[in-house]
C-alpha cells in the first residue's frame, strides 16, 4: 500500500471507530435506554446486556482506532452489526399511546439504523479483510503484511 493509501485506511478506521467509542462510552454511563430496548426484545438481564455492549462498543471501537488485532475486532464488529440490526432494527415499532404519524416516523427511522447496521457491517468486514494499514499498532508489532 502506498502512503496515501495508507493515510486513507488511517482516516477510514478514525471514522468507523467513533460510533462504536462514543456509543459506548454512552452505554456505559447511562445503560438505562439500551437496558429497554434489551428487555423489549424480550432478552434477560438487560441491565448487564447493556453495560456488556458498552465495554465491548468501548472497547473495540478503541481497538479499530489504533489498529489492534484490527481482524479479530472487524470481525466481530461486523457480526455485532448484523446481530444488533437484525434483532433491535427489524420489524416495526409499537409505542402504547403514540400518534399514528410519530410511529410512522420511529419505524422509518429504525429501517434507517437496520441499513446503517449492515453497511457497517460491510466496512468492518472490509476493514477484517485487508487489515488496518501501516499506521497501527498491528503494523507495528509485524502481524499485518505492509505491502509497499
Amino acid at each position: 500500500m502506498s502512503s496515501s493509501q495508507n493515510t486513507i485506511v488511517l482516516i477510514a478506521r478514525i471514522l468507523l471507530s467513533f460510533i462504536f467509542i462514543y456509543s459506548g462510552f454512552g452505554k456505559l454511563t447511562d445503560p438505562a435506554g439500551t437496558a429497554g430496548m434489551i428487555t423489549g426484545a424480550g432478552l434477560p438481564a438487560a441491565t448487564a446486556l447493556a453495560y456488556l455492549a458498552g465495554l465491548f462498543e468501548f472497547v473495540t471501537g478503541l481497538a479499530v482506532l489504533v489498529g489492534f488485532q484490527t481482524k479479530i475486532v472487524g470481525w466481530a464488529l461486523a457480526l455485532f452489526c448484523i446481530f444488533t440490526g437484525a434483532v433491535f432494527h427489524s420489524g416495526t415499532v409499537a409505542v402504547p399511546g403514540w400518534p399514528d404519524p410519530a410511529l410512522g416516523w420511529i419505524n422509518a427511522l429504525n429501517g434507517i439504523m437496520l441499513m446503517k447496521n449492515f453497511t457497517l457491517a460491510g466496512a468492518y468486514i472490509l476493514l477484517a479483510t485487508f487489515g488496518p494499514g501501516a499506521y497501527s499498532i498491528d503494523a507495528r508489532r509485524g502481524s499485518v503484511a505492509i505491502a509497499a
